[in-house]
This record gives C-alpha cells, sequence and structure tokens, in this order.
C-alpha cells in the first residue's frame, strides 16, 4: 500500500511512517503533499487553542464583572488557570502574539454567546467589543469590578 492510500485508511501507521522515512532522508518516498497538509493543520489548531482558551477567560471575566453578587472560588481559579495555560501557550507559540488582536476579537463574540447562555443576561448589556486589552486580562492583579 502507497502512503497516500494509507493515509485514508490507516492515518497512524502512515504517521509512523511518514515519520520513520523523513528520519531516513527518503524524501522521493514521502507523502509530502498529506505531511504538508498535516503540518499546516497543526498550525490551526494551536490558533484555535489560542482562540478557545480566551473565550473561556473572556466568559469568566464578564461574569465576573456582571453578575458580581455570584462571584466564587471556581470563577476565579478558572480565570487564573487560564491565565496560565494562556501564557505557556503563547510561550511555547510565539508567533501566535502577531494574531492577538483578531483572537482577541473572535474570542470575544464567542464569550459573548456563552456569557448570555449561562448568565441568561441580554448580549445587549455587555459592550460590544472586548472592554479589556490582552495585558489587562493577562495581568493576574486585574478583576474588572461592577
Amino acid at each position: 500500500m502507497d502512503g497516500s492510500s494509507l493515509y485514508d485508511s490507516d492515518f497512524y501507521a502512515w504517521a509512523n511512517e511518514q515519520a520513520a522515512l523523513l528520519r531516513a532522508g527518503k524524501l522521493d518516498s514521502a507523502d509530502i503533499e498529506h505531511i504538508a497538509e498535516e503540518i499546516e493543520s497543526m498550525g490551526r489548531s494551536e490558533k484555535r487553542e489560542l482562540v478557545n482558551r480566551l473565550v473561556v477567560l473572556l466568559l469568566h471575566l464578564l461574569k465576573w464583572r456582571y453578575q458580581a453578587p455570584l462571584r466564587g472560588n471556581s470563577w476565579r481559579l478558572s480565570i487564573e488557570e487560564q491565565r496560565y495555560r494562556l501564557a505557556a501557550h503563547l510561550r511555547d507559540n510565539p508567533s501566535l502574539k502577531s494574531s492577538l488582536g483578531a483572537s482577541v476579537e473572535d474570542a470575544y463574540r464567542l464569550a459573548l454567546i456563552a456569557a448570555e447562555r449561562e448568565t441568561g443576561i441580554s448580549r445587549q448589556v455587555f459592550p460590544t467589543e472586548c472592554p479589556w486589552s490582552f495585558d489587562e486580562m493577562m495581568d493576574e492583579g486585574f478583576w474588572p469590578e461592577g
């Protein structure tokens, strides 16, 4: 079975085969097109991870700000965890910093939907654009007050 067919029928076996071919320097036998697609897919996955972490952070910051009487340890810990995970993700993928503006915008739109669903507060109550800079969101001392 050639590498391309294996790609469609047994991805795990294909991946191991391709890694072995690359390590052996057998580029002429490697499934270059699919390897390139997978590498690009990995990059998109890292960006999605950034946005997903931002959504969780923004959701809890919105809840912290707009549902002050319900503040609790769970929200505080979630905010702290996402700050840590975001910092680590950006350390591992520093080139993602160049897309932070767009990522925050995308994440905020999703966080608004989640905030409306989880709080029952109309989306129109929340600011239409993210009210915090990335640096504020990541600041351990920043807790949005009402």
